[in-house]
Order: C-alpha cells, then sequence, then structure tokens
C-alpha cells in the first residue's frame, strides 16, 4: 500500500484517491501568475544587496555537465571550478554540487573529496526516463554506490499526461527507496518535471504535489534538454508549492530551476522569486538550487565589476 505523510495518507491510498486529491488542487489563474512573476522581476537590487545576491547564487548553482562527450578530464576540470570558481579571488564561494551522469559520479567524488562540494547524478534513463523500472532503479544504484551525494529523477512524463497518477507516485517511492545507504547519509532525491512537457500551470502543480508526496528532498523544473525550461511562472508556482505543503505538513522541500538561466540578472530575479513567494527560509544551497552549466561564469564576470569597477569580459572566465 503505498505512504506518504501522515497528514495526506488518505489522497495516496489508491489511484482514485490520488486523482481526486490532485485534481482537486485549486486551478491556476495562468494570468495572474504570469503577472506576478514579471512584476517582481523588475525589482531593483543594487550595490551591497546585488553582491550579496551575486554569492549567494553562486553558491546555489549545481554546475553541470551532461553530454556525451563527458570525459573524466572535463569532469574534474569542471569539479576544480566549482571549489575554486575565480583562481585570482579566493573570497568567492564554492558551488553547491556538480551534476554529472552515473557513470562520471565516481570521477567527481574523487576529484570533490573534502571539499564540501557536492556530487549530484542524473539517473532513471536521463532525460527522456524511456525505459524499465527495473533499468531505471539499477541506474540510481550504480550513482549512489558511486559515492553520489544526491540523485535526480526524471518523472514519466507519458504515465502522468495520460493521468497514470499511482504510477508515478511509485516509482518515486521506488527510487528513493534506492537513495538510502546503510553506512552514511541517504542520498537527496530530486525529481524532475519537464515542466516544458507537462503543457499547463495546473499539471505543474499536480507534478509538485505529486513530487512532495512521493518523498522528493527537492522538485526540479526541467532536464535542460527541452525548448522550454525554467521560467519565472513555473517556478513561482512550484516555489508556491512547497510553501503550501511546508504549511499543512511541517516539512521542507527544495526547488531546483535547470535549463536556461544564464545571466546574473536572470538569477537575482529568481531569488527575488524565493524570498517573496516561499521566504528567507529558502534562500540557502540547502533548499534552492540553479542546475546550470554557463550561468557560472556570469555572475564571476559581475562580481569582478562590482568589486574592481570594471568589467573584464568573457576571457576572463574558463569556458566549461
Amino acid at each position: 500500500m503505498p505512504t506518504t505523510a501522515p497528514a495526506f495518507s488518505d489522497a495516496t491510498a489508491s489511484d482514485s484517491a490520488l486523482r481526486r486529491f490532485l485534481h482537486g488542487l485549486p486551478g491556476v489563474d495562468a494570468v495572474g501568475l504570469e503577472a506576478r512573476a514579471a512584476s517582481l522581476g523588475t525589482r531593483s537590487i543594487k550595490t551591497t544587496a546585488k553582491a550579496y545576491a551575486i554569492d549567494l547564487a553562486i553558491s546555489m548553482i549545481d554546475l553541470t555537465t551532461l553530454e556525451g562527450a563527458d570525459t573524466p578530464g572535463k569532469v574534474r576540470a569542471l569539479a576544480a571550478k566549482a571549489v575554486n570558481p575565480d583562481p585570482t579571488d579566493r573570497t568567492t564561494p564554492r558551488t553547491a554540487a556538480v551534476c554529472v551522469y552515473p557513470d562520471m559520479a565516481a570521477t567527481a567524488v574523487a576529484a570533490l573529496a573534502g571539499s564540501g562540494v557536492k556530487v549530484a547524478s542524473v539517473a532513471t534513463a536521463f532525460p527522456a526516463g524511456r525505459a524499465a523500472l527495473d533499468v531505471k532503479l539499477a541506474d540510481v544504484r550504480d550513482a549512489v554506490a558511486a559515492g553520489a551525494d544526491e540523485i535526480d529523477m526524471v518523472i514519466d512524463r507519458g504515465a502522468f499526461l495520460s493521468g497514470r497518477y499511482l504510477k508515478v507516485y511509485e516509482e518515486i517511492l521506488a527510487v528513493k527507496a534506492e537513495c538510502a545507504r546503510a553506512d552514511g547519509p541517504d542520498a537527496r532525491l530530486k525529481v524532475i518535471f519537464e515542466t516544458g512537457e507537462l503543457s499547463t500551470y495546473d499539471n505543474i502543480r499536480r507534478a509538485s504535489w505529486l513530487g512532495m508526496l512521493a518523498g522528493a528532498d527537492f522538485i526540479k523544473t526541467s532536464t535542460g534538454k527541452v525548448g522550454t525550461n525554467a521560467t519565472p511562472a513555473n517556478t513561482l508556482l512550484m516555489l508556491e508549492a512547497v510553501r503550501d505543503f511546508r504549511a499543512q505538513t511541517g516539512v521542507q522541500i527544495g526547488v531546483k530551476p535547470a535549463g536556461g538561466i544564464r545571466t546574473s540578472k536572470d538569477a537575482i530575479k529568481f531569488l527575488v522569486l524565493v524570498n517573496e513567494t516561499a521566504g528567507e527560509d529558502w534562500l540557502d544551497n540547502h533548499w534552492f538550487r540553479f542546475g546550470a552549466s554557463s550561468l557560472l561564469n556570469d555572475l564571476l564576470m559581475q562580481r569582478q565589476k562590482l568589486s574592481t569597477g570594471r568589467y573584464s569580459g568573457p576571457d576572463y572566465v574558463t569556458v566549461d
């Protein structure tokens, strides 16, 4: 029998109960949601506050390489950049994590040993998720055995969109169980919805609650592999979901927008969304992350500009 937080045990008792719960959530006012996201994006952040926001954003990055051409050398170089983003300024924060495919997790773990930077690994047949459950779970086991601190799984969007919510729920439960370790802390689980494929804001709200009910430690917008990824509106909607979930259960869940966030200006807009929607408790890399590869470079250039008054240009940073 499916299990979940006591406050919602009835909601996950059966397929029909889960459907009733998810379709009973309030409908999303798309116009209002987008207007609020746009309004918060106009906030002006300057001087000291901007410097704080840039450092906070750097500390929240899951520095990511998820390409077929990834090599151990590239992963080690990315790990070195995560630990020491700006070799000319040792006050620069480290990133939160390095995110790689499962076969590169051991390389990342070795390169980051003792640094405090986490290793995140995508799994469950990322990015499409088109594989049998035993294959997906083997993917997770490999990453956890290699020492990954965090697992980023993709949901079965086909099952979700066809209304087979209990199948998605039970798959998340099964992946969560594979994140357990007998000899150390469990790997934290990030559940990726691929919001660009869910089509509607109502579906994103339902997916958010489904992921949280199943035990996600983070809910994540996207793989970064489709045309529409993280947006202020879909992230705002997910922040509302984690806020409301904590109000009803006492359990705090993280949020990770990923894909398409490339500039300091973009990142600061998202931080404003966090502060104004979920609150200050989420302004920490334990509860909010950016999935990004190129964002760090722009943050570093803007950081140097604030400290020196000069914009150094792209040659100042390493090319990932």
